[in-house]
C-alpha cells in the first residue's frame, strides 16, 4: 500500500440492487441518473463478484464499500446494504453468503419485508417472500410496520455515498 499512498476513493461506480446483484456504473451511466434509475452493467464475472463480496464493509458514516487495495469503492444501494436469502434449513444468509441471526422483522408501506440481524439490516429477496410470510404466519417473526424513508437513518446506512460526497 505504501506504493499508492494517494489513491482517491471511488464514488458512484458500483451499485447493489434490491436482488443482491452488483452493477458497474461508468461515467455515461452515472450521468444518466442515480443508481435505481440508471443501473449500468450487471457484473457476471464470478471471481470479481467473490472479491467484492469478501471485501464488503462499511465505514463509520454508514457508507458501504469494498476495499480494493488502498482504495475504497463506495457502493450505491438501491435498497439496503444486505439482501437476505432464506435457507432451506431455516437460516438466513446475506447476498454475500454470510449467515445472520434475525433480531427483528419489519414491513414497509409497500409490503416489502426487512430483517434486522446480528450483522446488519437488509431487505428480504423477492424470491424468498413466500417463505418469509410462512415464518410470519407461524409466529416466528412479528413484523413492525415502518415507513421505508425512515430506514436509512434508523439503521445507520447511506444509500448514496456519491450524493453525500457531492454535498
Amino acid at each position: 500500500m505504501a506504493k499508492w499512498p494517494n489513491v482517491p476513493h471511488c464514488y458512484g461506480w458500483l451499485g447493489l440492487d434490491e436482488r443482491g446483484n452488483w452493477y458497474m456504473r461508468d461515467d455515461r451511466t452515472q450521468a444518466a441518473g442515480p443508481f435505481a434509475q440508471s443501473k449500468g452493467s450487471l457484473l457476471k464475472h464470478d471471481k470479481l463478484i467473490d472479491f467484492i463480496q469478501r471485501n464488503y464493509e462499511h465505514d463509520d458514516r454508514g457508507q458501504w464499500f469494498f476495499q480494493n487495495g488502498p482504495q475504497r469503492v463506495y457502493v450505491e444501494l438501491q435498497a439496503t446494504p444486505w439482501i437476505w436469502r432464506l435457507q432451506a434449513d431455516g437460516g438466513v444468509a446475506s447476498h454475500t453468503g454470510r449467515p445472520a441471526q434475525v433480531k427483528s422483522c419489519l414491513v414497509d408501506e409497500t409490503g416489502r419485508l426487512y430483517l434486522a440481524t446480528d450483522i446488519g439490516f437488509g431487505l428480504v429477496h423477492t424470491q424468498d417472500v413466500e417463505q418469509a410470510s410462512d415464518r410470519v404466519e407461524q409466529g416466528q417473526w412479528k413484523p413492525e410496520e415502518v415507513q421505508a424513508a425512515t430506514l436509512p437513518e434508523r439503521f445507520g446506512f447511506l444509500q448514496s455515498p456519491q450524493a453525500a460526497q457531492a454535498k
